[in-house]
């Protein structure tokens, strides 16, 4: 099979005239950086999620997943079947739609520094991962080197049209809301998340990629939810870090991730997924 991609995390092969294999390997990234080992199994849980995810927001717009289950894969390729996902392919628009309901991470450092996020101007006094009044839109780049970066709402129309920047935007907010109350009632917050969209060949709006993982979110535990400080996470924050905290963040080549920070990272996956999906992945760390 013909590779036409290969991501940080994903490798996308050809199967046909408008149709894609796009396979979540177990490769790990942060800080923009590919990690030497892997994470198993965990190409495995971003691909069942983000399947749960486009079946549960296919109402609000559809998405790009043409088979849940491709059975070519195996006798192709080298990857588990439930690591891949047959798509329709796409025009990708070129930006990254972030959308925040909370205030954390780099939204966190740009409002205390300056009292808005991505030029959206916020109220006064708010606290470390503190709930917002409405959830934001905080577009990016898609850079294919280096860190994507901030882009304002103006900034989004001039590269898509004007039509298209608000449309995308609705759909990203209208997604996340419907996401973000759903995931509440199964015991986890989702803070923030990231997007992707790409335009069919009648150019209709369609909803591509990973669509609300622990790579693509932030998950918190809502039972331990506290405004004013950091959160327990369900996510990859674990591995980031881990990185921070041994001065690793953002160094190439990364470092070889020890063993009990895998088994750390890939237990959040684990729980995540199953909290989210009410669905046992009889998958244990031994395995």
């Amino acid at each position: 099979m013909e590779k036409v991609a290969e991501g940080k995390v994903r490798d996308i092969y050809v199967l046909g005239p408008n149709k894609l294999l796009l396979v979540a390997t177990d490769r790990v990234s942060a800080f923009d950086v590919v990690m030497p080992n892997i994470i198993p199994s965990k190409g495995m849980i971003l691909t069942e999620m983000s399947k749960f995810w486009l079946d549960f927001t296919k109402d609000i717009i559809p998405n790009h997943m043409l088979e849940k289950e491709p059975y070519v894969v195996e006798e192709i390729i080298n990857y588990n079947m439930h690591n891949c996902m047959v798509v329709k392919k796409l025009n990708m628009l070129p930006i990254e739609c972030i959308v925040r309901g909370y205030i954390s991470g780099s939204g966190w450092k740009s409002y205390k520094k300056e009292g808005k996020v991505c030029g959206i101007e916020l109220p006064e006094g708010l606290k470390e991962s503190e709930k917002l009044p409405e959830p934001i839109y905080t577009p990016t780049t898609k850079e294919k080197k280096g860190h994507d970066k901030p882009i304002t709402f103006e900034e989004t129309e001039k590269m898509i049209g004007k039509e298209m920047a608000n449309l995308v935007k609705e759909k990203s907010i209208e997604i996340y809301k419907k996401a973000e109350e759903y995931a509440f009632r199964q015991g986890i917050i989702i803070a923030d998340t990231k997007f992707e969209f790409g335009l069919d060949e009648e150019g209709k709006l369609i909803l591509a990629d990973e669509v609300l993982t622990p790579d693509s979110s932030r998950f918190w535990n809502a039972s331990t939810y506290e405004e004013g400080r950091e959160q327990e996470s369900f996510d990859k924050q674990y591995l980031r870090d881990w990185l921070t905290k041994n001065k690793k963040a953002g160094v190439s080549p990364a470092p070889v991730i020890p063993d009990s920070v895998i088994i750390a990272t890939l237990s959040k996956y684990i729980k995540a997924y199953e909290m989210i999906t009410k669905e046992s992945l009889r998958l244990t760390i031994e395995d």
